[in-house]
């Protein structure tokens, strides 16, 4: 008896030994591996416009009228003269010891009854310091020729303030016989109380004409025949 339990002692540790030799061998655990994984860059996303619809309502039985062209008309312009006062071409004239020189018209007539036939010329110092008189000369001058008449000294009327006028008519002036139509020239000087002079102008050319006067008659009660 003993001996079958030797026996079986030993299969036992036979076994145990073979089943050891059979054990699976011990596994190493490998490292670990490091791995790059690439970021995505960014990227911009653009921004879209939002897109804004405005609905235009339809009118149901609204007829669009169509438009009726009209006859194509050309018209022609006619220029118009265009008159410069004869003063805008003069060259400015020297005005010493005054402001202005001025005339009330550019024309006039001879003086036997046509009008306007009567011209008033004003005169504005810049000073009324010593000055006493202010003298009007004025002549006749042909229109075409150098022929002149002799200078007409007459003397101007005060207003006040330094302004003096006085009121022109042909037949004021020497020579008038001689010239129907013409210019009148002037000049203008200021002088103290005992004649020196203490400004003058130079002579206003082409500035004012004298047209020649032809009386038209009017009927009248007497000539008229019923």
């Amino acid at each position: 008896m003993k001996k079958n339990i030797s026996f079986l002692l030993l299969v036992l540790l036979s076994l145990s030994c073979s089943l050891g030799s059979l054990a699976p061998a011990a596994t190493s655990t490998p490292a670990p591996t490091q791995t790059d994984t690439a970021t995505p860059l960014p990227t911009s996303t653009p921004v879209l416009p939002t897109l804004t619809f405005t609905l235009t309502p339809t009118l149901i039985g609204y007829k669009t009228s169509t438009p009726t062209q009209l006859p194509t008309e050309t018209f022609t312009l006619t220029p118009i003269p265009v008159v410069l006062p004869t003063n805008t071409l003069l060259p400015p004239v020297k005005m010493e010891g005054f402001v202005s020189v001025v005339t009330s018209l550019t024309e006039i007539y001879k003086d036997k009854g046509c009008f306007p036939a009567v011209v008033r010329v004003t005169a504005q110092l810049n000073s009324t310091v010593n000055v006493a008189h202010v003298l009007l000369f004025a002549r006749f001058k042909s229109l075409k020729a150098e022929r002149t008449a002799k200078w007409t000294t007459i003397e101007m009327q005060p207003l006040g303030a330094g302004t003096f006028i006085h009121d022109l008519a042909s037949s004021q002036m020497l020579d008038d016989a001689y010239f129907e139509t013409s210019w009148i020239e002037y000049q203008i000087v200021s002088a103290t109380k005992s004649g020196a002079e203490v400004g003058r102008t130079d002579i206003f050319k082409e500035r004012l004409k004298m047209l020649e006067c032809v009386p038209t008659h009017s009927p009248t009660s007497a000539n008229v025949k019923p």
